[in-house]
């Protein structure tokens, strides 16, 4: 039966390898180690940290000659900067060296907002510091409360300009940014029951919806700072606002928005708004379910939303929307952990595929891969490591541009049905996936060309990350052990092991070289062959599920 009781048995290996893959983007064997033996709650308390950032603001080194620097900080106006493009890619660098370099469920939940209110960095929230200022936003509400969020945003100016709500007007209504605000950011649709007419909401609700949105404009020059995020936000034109009541139908008890005419009469109106949508259970359990496909399964049965989902959103409910409790309750259940299920063939461990941005951040992680530093490398960081290769290349080509899906809808895997995260492994993007490690090991962008300033050490990693690296078959099975949610079988350890010793070889062939390295330092051989063996176990199926 699934329960949200907390586990009340303590993390063992493979429970925490599930833990910190779904709720970190920083997956090391140190941290593995770290926690095992907690409870869950105390795991999770623990992921539970808000530290500053590592990297604290975005910088572009180009041009070379006089670089535009800390450009973020600037009080030139944000769009009389060149190289837009280049900059969101850094922006989009700089949030990825702090979720890397931080064991904090904080980045998981950052992106976790982003695929709930998604912008596109590169299809129309504008100038790159607009973008920089959307993701603080979602940092600052990673931990906070969705309710909340949900008013902020509606005056973030990246938001603004890329739904167009900027241009709604009461004598030119634009409807792009209240559908959206309904369809894909809070209620949801819910099934069509007639023309115009969804369960949760209707096309008359929409057109209220824009009524309520209308006026609220982009400060270009960022002069307006909001005084509970210290973020720059968007500012309320009453002239462009109108001021006639909103009535919204059955779906929403028929209930009446007072029209304001006043800047601050349309902050009124917003929360009234906002608290309409948010009074209704079906939002909670939206919220719910994005959560559920997101930390545990993209599928689910009648059970499941009966046990899991609905007292969730009952737990969302009652914490008035503060996110913390919900995905705490979850993340610490014997349900996430897979307890009491006696379905083989329904587990939670192992049951997703890692988007591209989770097999990134894990590699790199886990295999301690060295790339330039930001702080003193700064050109080679973001331009030749992240931009030419990460931006660019890989992420393009293994299906998912960084915050930059092809529609509002968001990134497919998150709620096509009925592939889900399944749509992150096809003949489309196997290509970016299986370079990725090459790419690392060699030190070339071998999906394209160039440098990528990057190395991943297969031998470095083995010495000091493994106990046993002169027996074959202990090292593979430690190797998988670190990498794959389950155990693996004799047949594959076999299947690697033929990377390190040649068929007809014994076991101790391996065993003579790993010496001889130790003796005089030659890794010629160990490491094309260690080379060889993480390229397989990294390519191989069992890593692409976590």
């Amino acid at each position: 039966m699934a329960s949200l009781n907390s586990l009340n048995t303590t993390l063992d290996l493979r429970k925490v390898k599930h833990l910190l893959r779904r709720a970190t983007f920083n997956y090391s064997k140190e941290q593995l180690d770290t926690f095992i033996g907690m409870t869950a709650t105390q795991a999770v308390n623990a992921l539970v940290i808000d530290l500053p950032n590592t990297l604290s603001e975005p910088y572009d080194p180009l041009p070379t000659s006089n670089p535009d620097g800390y450009w973020t900080s600037s009080s030139e106006l944000p769009n009389s900067f060149d190289g837009q493009g280049r900059k969101r890619s850094h922006v989009t660098a700089w949030w990825w060296y702090n979720a890397i370099n931080q064991v904090s469920l904080k980045h998981k939940l950052s992106f976790f907002l982003h695929t709930s209110f998604t912008v596109g960095k590169d299809s129309g929230t504008g100038a790159a510091t607009y973008f920089y200022d959307h993701i603080r936003l979602l940092d600052f509400y990673a931990y906070g409360n969705l309710k909340v969020l949900a008013k902020k945003i509606t005056l973030d100016n990246g938001m603004l300009d890329y739904l167009d709500n900027t241009k709604n007007n009461k004598n030119n209504p634009n409807e792009n940014y209240a559908r959206e605000y309904l369809e894909l950011f809070t209620i949801l649709k819910g099934e069509q029951i007639g023309e115009g007419n969804y369960t949760n909401y209707t096309e008359i609700d929409i057109q209220q919806t824009a009524k309520v949105f209308s006026g609220f404009k982009k400060r270009v020059d960022r002069s307006d700072i909001d005084v509970d995020t210290n973020l720059p936000t968007g500012y309320a034109n009453a002239n462009q606002h109108d001021s006639n009541n909103k009535t919204f139908s059955s779906a929403f008890n028929n209930q009446v928005i007072n029209g304001r005419n006043t800047a601050s009469g349309m902050l009124d109106e917003l929360d009234d708004f906002v608290e309409m949508v948010f009074a209704q259970p079906e939002t909670a359990k939206a919220y719910c379910r994005k959560l559920y496909r997101y930390f545990v399964k993209s599928e689910w049965d009648e059970t499941i939303e009966t046990d899991i989902i609905t007292p969730l959103s009952q737990i969302l409910i009652d914490n008035d929307y503060d996110i913390l409790p919900v995905v705490k309750t979850l993340l610490s259940s014997e349900h996430f952990y897979d307890v009491g299920d006696g379905d083989e063939t329904d587990n939670i461990i192992g049951a997703i595929v890692k988007s591209p941005l989770q097999l990134l951040s894990e590699v790199c992680s886990m295999f301690n891969v060295t790339f330039p530093d930001p702080n003193t490398d700064a050109l080679r960081y973001y331009r030749n490591f992240f931009l030419y290769f990460i931006h660019n290349t890989y992420s393009k080509s293994a299906g998912m541009e960084l915050y930059n899906p092809d529609s509002v809808a968001g990134y497919p895997a998150y709620y096509q049905e009925p592939s889900f995260d399944r749509i992150w492994f096809s003949s489309n993007t196997l290509i970016g996936r299986y370079k990725l490690i090459e790419s690392l090991i060699i030190g070339k962008n071998t999906i394209t060309s160039g440098n990528i300033h990057a190395q991943l050490d297969t031998v470095e990693f083995t010495k000091n990350k493994t106990l046993n690296p002169s027996d074959p078959n202990l090292l593979v099975l430690e190797i998988a052990h670190l990498l794959y949610p389950e155990s693996i079988d004799t047949d594959r350890i076999n299947y690697f092991k033929s990377f390190l010793v040649d068929e007809g070889f014994p076991d101790y062939y391996w065993t003579g070289v790993w010496s001889q390295y130790i003796s005089n330092g030659d890794d010629t051989t160990i490491r094309t062959r260690l080379n060889a063996l993480i390229i397989a176990m990294v390519n191989a199926a069992e890593f692409q599920l976590m």
